[in-house]
């Protein structure tokens, strides 16, 4: 393991040649992997119920 000291602009724009030096099909496989590991970091339950909503019954 290598420790390097960079500045934030020179860390961005290595990652981002790193990046543009994947082919097309390789960038997107990397998007699809980024969005698998971010649902299990930022879990959320879609199939939950709403709980003691608030109605208004307007009677006649």
């Amino acid at each position: 393991m290598e420790v390097v000291f960079q500045s934030k602009e020179d860390s961005n724009r290595k990652q981002e040649e790193e990046f543009l030096k994947l082919l097309p099909m390789e960038r997107f496989y990397r998007f699809l992997k980024l969005s698998e590991a971010s649902k299990r970091l930022f879990p959320f339950n879609s199939k939950k119920e709403k709980e003691n909503n608030f109605n208004i019954i307007i009677k006649d």
